[in-house]
């Protein structure tokens, strides 16, 4: 026992030589982080599931080591959560609630790694707790939840051994960066940041380190399974990589890459991580950790130049804004105090606002307004799909019987063909089938189904080439005015299959992200 107090007496020591000793403790992110779980659970049922919630219900229902576009995880947890509670939106979102109460004490506990005083650690938890990143990953249970909460978890490890000297930590770092490496890849792209920063700014001697090199063992043994999946299976995650960087999903693309970078945290958190940023790059007494703003340059440039999503690297952004809370509390607290405390308190008043309206299920579903969706793009798509059950209802209750009896579903994507296995049996529906990434790997209509309600197509000239007659049958009215990508759209009836299903759905339906 003696021997680990001592351990831990070491390791909140700073090294010698090195960046100053961390900030006092304090109890204050525990409350923040709390509260935040209480707001999120109090809202997880609002509105409705979003489209990839749907899909994890569905791949967690097919539990397996990978799938065309993520690891088990999420799927698993799905999975959990409709086990324990069956169609329950609260508890399926439970995870994410929790995880974004940890994110908040992950952000003030690095923060007390640069030195931060309870203020400052306070602060930290404050903006995080109101970051869009945070609460978007809080509400929906979705990869990027996961993502979170591992990167801010290697984070706090990689700061606390960069202050510490103590390497021991490498194994913290990477048991997160190989349990996140069972959610998406993404985890990796942390990895590269965080080597190619100690080799452009140091100390490059961690990088012959034996505890940071069992810390990367660990991450990767940890990440055989899907890499296995993956490979027996052509890595198809490589192929919706690529769809992603042409465009073809939210958040896309290179100059919403850059654009995000000020929006995801908040616009009025931008002059914090700004101020972390040049105080890693330039205080002399943080070298030690000046590999982290390079490890966020280099995350970023890779981002953007590969045409990923934007918010890949928001967590690295929140440790930019844990470091930034201790110059500008500092700042704050020198000279006309009172006016330069004033201007922040209003700055996070604005920056909670703004975003628990934008971010949060805090407005009407039906009188939400359009600048709502046109920023977060995910709200609108947690709203309508019931209704959206409804209108493919419609259309297959006017069959007449012999059809409606064989007739079947296709969908354009995994949300749709979701929403129909939530919805579709209590209205009647037969099973929805989709070609969208591991939808296709669940299965295939019958080869003598040539009765098909076809949904997620908005024009009928690339349906002829499966079928005879094609004509339009309705439209989805999610009766609500909200712009998603459902709302509107054409329902098809398809007849007389050219060609069997199993030879045209491996080659022509199917398709990824």
């Amino acid at each position: 026992m003696a021997e680990s107090v001592a351990d831990v007496d070491r390791s909140e020591a700073a090294a010698p030589g090195g960046p100053p000793p961390a900030g006092p403790r304090t109890a204050a992110p525990l409350v923040v982080g709390a509260a935040l779980t209480v707001v999120l659970l109090s809202l997880a049922g609002r509105y409705g599931y979003h489209r990839d919630e749907l899909y994890f219900l569905l791949c967690g229902r097919h539990l397996d080591w990978g799938y065309v576009d993520q690891g088990p995880l999420v799927p698993a947890l799905a999975r959990l959560a409709d086990t324990i509670a069956p169609g329950n939106l609260v508890v399926l979102r439970t995870p994410s609630a929790f995880i974004g109460g940890a994110a908040v004490v992950l952000v003030a506990a690095i923060a007390r790694q640069f030195g931060a005083g309870r203020v400052a650690q306070t602060a930290a938890a404050v903006l995080a707790a109101a970051s869009g990143i945070v609460l978007a990953g809080g509400h929906l249970l979705s990869t990027t939840s996961v993502d979170l909460l591992v990167w801010l978890a290697a984070a706090l490890c990689v700061v606390r051994m960069l202050r510490t000297g103590d390497t021991r930590w490498a194994l913290g770092a990477g048991l997160a960066l190989g349990v996140g490496l069972l959610n998406k890849p993404l985890p990796a792209l942390l990895g590269v940041g965080l080597v190619a920063g100690l080799l452009i700014a140091g100390p490059r001697r961690l990088l012959r380190d034996r505890w940071v090199l069992a810390g990367a063992g660990i991450a990767a043994l940890l990440a055989v399974p899907y890499a296995v999946w993956q490979a027996a299976h052509g890595f198809p995650q490589l192929d919706v990589a690529a769809s992603i960087a042409e465009g073809d999903s939210s958040y896309s693309g290179r100059i919403d890459a850059v654009v995000l970078q000020f929006l995801i945290i908040s616009p009025f958190a931008v002059p914090v991580w700004v101020a972390g940023l040049v105080a890693l790059l330039r205080r002399p007494s943080w070298a030690a950790y000046r590999s982290l703003a390079w490890a966020w340059l280099v995350v970023v440039a890779i981002v953007v130049a590969a045409g990923g999503k934007g918010y890949y690297d928001a967590p690295l952004l929140l440790v930019l804004t844990a470091a930034g809370v201790v110059p500008v509390v500092a700042w704050a607290q020198r000279g006309a105090a009172r006016g330069r405390q004033a201007l922040l308190v209003t700055a996070a008043v604005l920056m909670a606002a703004s975003s628990a309206v934008l971010l949060l299920p805090t407005l009407p579903a039906d009188r939400l307004p359009g600048f709502v969706v046109a920023v977060n793009y995910d709200a609108g798509e947690t709203i309508g799909w019931p209704e959206f059950a409804d209108s493919v209802a419609a259309v297959h209750r006017a069959l007449p019987p012999p059809e409606r009896d064989r007739a079947v579903v296709l969908t354009g994507n995994y949300g749709e063909a979701g929403a129909l296995a939530r919805y579709g049996p209590a209205r009647g529906l037969p099973r929805a089938y989709s070609g969208h990434n591991s939808m296709a790997t669940f299965g295939r209509p019958p080869d003598d189904a040539d009765v098909v309600i076809v949904v997620g197509w908005s024009r009928p000239e690339p349906l002829r080439a499966w079928f005879t007659e094609v004509t339009e049958a309705g439209r989805v009215d999610q009766r609500a005015d909200v712009d998603n990508d459902e709302n509107g759209e054409p329902i098809f009836l398809a007849r007389g299959l050219r060609r069997p299903w199993s030879q045209i759905w491996d080659t022509e339906v199917r398709h990824g992200s």
